[in-house]
């Protein structure tokens, strides 16, 4: 596209294209992080149920007189590693939400750029961007 003035601008469908690459990119990176918080959170409570049991059973066994009270210091950080990951699996939670709220304003970016964009195609989509 020329103008009297010598200056090119570029090709709408490149710069939709562009676009399109970034928030694609933008997009798995958050996708990325995502399932490394889930995975992180998955083995946490998988090591909070293990840690639970112990900790019921441990008390269980010193309450019928089956374990020495010098065990409770056992129970005291078994309660500690308890409390700790409950703290750790409630603020994966929140970063996952985070995450999947990132993730879904990306589509609204999208959306907004495809309303606003005349030269919006439909192949730009299948790039990725605007899918959860």
């Amino acid at each position: 596209m020329a103008s009297i003035f010598g200056f090119r601008s570029r090709d709408p469908a490149r710069d939709r294209q562009t676009d399109v690459a970034r928030l694609d990119r933008l997009a798995k990176l958050f996708e990325q992080i995502a399932a490394e918080i889930e995975a992180e959170k998955t083995g946490l409570e998988s090591r909070y149920r293990k840690e639970a049991t112990n900790a019921a059973f441990l008390v269980e066994a010193m309450e019928n007189g089956f374990a020495s009270d010098r065990r409770s210091s056992e129970v005291s950080a078994l309660t500690q590693s308890i409390l700790n990951s409950e703290r750790r699996i409630a603020a994966l939670s929140r970063q996952g939400g985070r995450m999947r709220e990132l993730r879904h304003s990306l589509d609204v970016v999208f959306d907004e750029n495809t309303s606003t964009d005349p030269a919006a195609v439909d192949p730009a989509r299948q790039a990725g961007v605007g899918r959860n």
